[in-house]
């Protein structure tokens, strides 16, 4: 979402950088670029105006222009004043006598039935009992889509169908999981293509017979401006206790984010970063700002790495590696569970300094260079797979029509995968004594 954003903010900071010594000049410069960027990326425009105005004053002082690194230390200050821009990390309230009631709110459209779906996914991992609650009655087929979503992810969801009103779906919904031991109760509640009277009169309904611990509004990081308006009016009717983010994978330029925080005082908790039930993240405004400056966000990368490969795959596949045992089975294996932390461009960015040369990446290692290498590995037989060196001049050509690439292409990855091999049999072959001393070709 903020990557004509970041880059155009790190192009504004690599002029800086070669500037050397920097004058007042230098950075009122660097500043309007930056002002643009954000209103280009539609940031509000007071929060563009405050925020700019907040780093000139600290970046014109005597220990930036006399810094020895006058630019380091202007993006340091750009980096502490998006954090506070941000706000502070906010968890979910889920105190009190069980069970915690979260109720969702929102537009129709902003991905809320499905956001509910992924947020109940999220508790169960962090050891609650979640109780799904079908309470929008309008949209057509919205309590089924629940109900299917609820299927795939093995989390019941109370239903009374479209005739019963949802404050008395909402309240029956809470006395069910006191009664069978629900920990929370999420409430999925019905969205309006636009705010009116009606649907908020409904919401302060549903509010008053649940009583619950959180309402979080479901915004659609895609529509820019309106996402900040549509946030200050369910604050104003239903008091928001925080926000969650849909779409944020999505191309959209990503003000939103920048400016719902800062215009309504509400929290961002989390922020839907894919179209999978398991996409969801918390929202920490530490690494998002390292996101947008380039600095990338190792910490979040750890998480997905975490939640796509067990230790236990990771210490096989170490063991395969080493001993030059790995093949393209195993190949077709690590393929999925990279694809399972997100596209590789996004996870090169969240390396510190790989930010700008994710985009630069030949086509061989971009996901689209993967899907051929896929789509290859898979147009060869079980033993093919297994023993490559099998795989002769007709196995290529029946490889290559089944997969729709060349023969040039096949012979390609072959060399790339006999080449990795005989590496890793040399880096794992001397013992760890060994591996100390090995030079891999990519590190000098």
């Amino acid at each position: 979402m903020f990557e004509s954003l970041s880059d155009k903010i790190q192009q504004t900071f690599h002029d800086l950088a070669r500037r050397g010594r920097l004058s007042n000049k230098d950075v009122e410069a660097a500043m309007r670029d930056v002002r643009m960027a954000l209103l280009e990326a539609d940031v509000n425009y007071r929060v563009v105006r405050d925020f700019t105005q907040k780093v000139a004053q600290r970046a014109v002082g005597e220990e930036v222009l006399k810094s020895l690194t006058p630019a380091q230390t202007v993006v340091k200050i750009v980096n502490e004043e998006l954090i506070e821009l941000l706000g502070e990390p906010s968890s979910l309230n889920l105190g009190g006598t069980p069970p915690a009631v979260i109720m969702l709110v929102g537009l129709q459209g902003s991905g809320k039935t499905t956001m509910a779906a992924k947020l109940a996914l999220h508790l169960r991992k962090q050891g609650q009992h979640p109780l799904l609650v079908a309470a929008d009655v309008y949209r057509p087929a919205a309590i089924q889509q629940l109900e299917t979503l609820g299927r795939q992810v093995n989390i019941p969801v109370h239903a009374e169908g479209d005739k019963v009103p949802p404050p008395r779906i909402c309240a029956n919904a809470v006395n069910r999981a006191k009664k069978e031991g629900f920990t929370v109760v999420i409430l999925d509640t019905a969205g309006r293509l636009q705010i009116d009277e009606r649907m908020m009169q409904e919401l302060e309904q549903i509010k008053a017979a649940t009583k619950p611990q959180e309402v979080l509004l479901i915004a659609d990081a895609m529509t820019g401006q309106e996402a900040v308006n549509v946030a200050q009016e369910f604050n104003q009717r239903v008091g928001l206790s925080g926000l969650i983010l849909t779409k944020v994978d999505a191309d959209a330029r990503g003000g939103a984010a920048l400016s719902i925080r800062a215009v309504t005082g509400v929290p961002i908790k989390f922020m839907g970063v894919g179209e999978k039930l398991s996409d969801l993240e918390v929202f920490y405004p530490d690494r998002l700002a390292s996101r947008i400056l380039g600095m990338g966000d190792v910490l979040t990368l750890i998480e997905r790495a975490e939640a796509s490969i067990s230790e236990e795959q990771a210490r096989k596949m170490e063991e395969k590696l080493l001993s030059a045992s790995f093949t393209f089975e195993d190949f077709l294996e690590q393929l999925d569970a990279v694809r399972r932390m997100g596209p590789l461009n996004e996870l090169l960015g969240m390396i510190p300094g790989l930010s700008q040369l994710s985009q630069q990446l030949p086509t061989e290692v971009t996901d689209k260079g993967l899907r051929v290498a896929e789509a290859i590995v898979n147009s060869m037989t079980r033993e093919e797979r297994r023993n490559p060196k099998i795989i002769n001049a007709s196995r290529k050509r029946r490889i290559a029509r089944g997969s729709g690439t060349s023969v040039q292409q096949v012979n390609q990855l072959l060399r790339q995968f006999a080449e990795m091999q005989r590496m890793m049999k040399q880096f794992g072959g001397g013992g760890k004594r060994g591996r100390r001393n090995i030079q891999l070709p990519w590190i000098g």
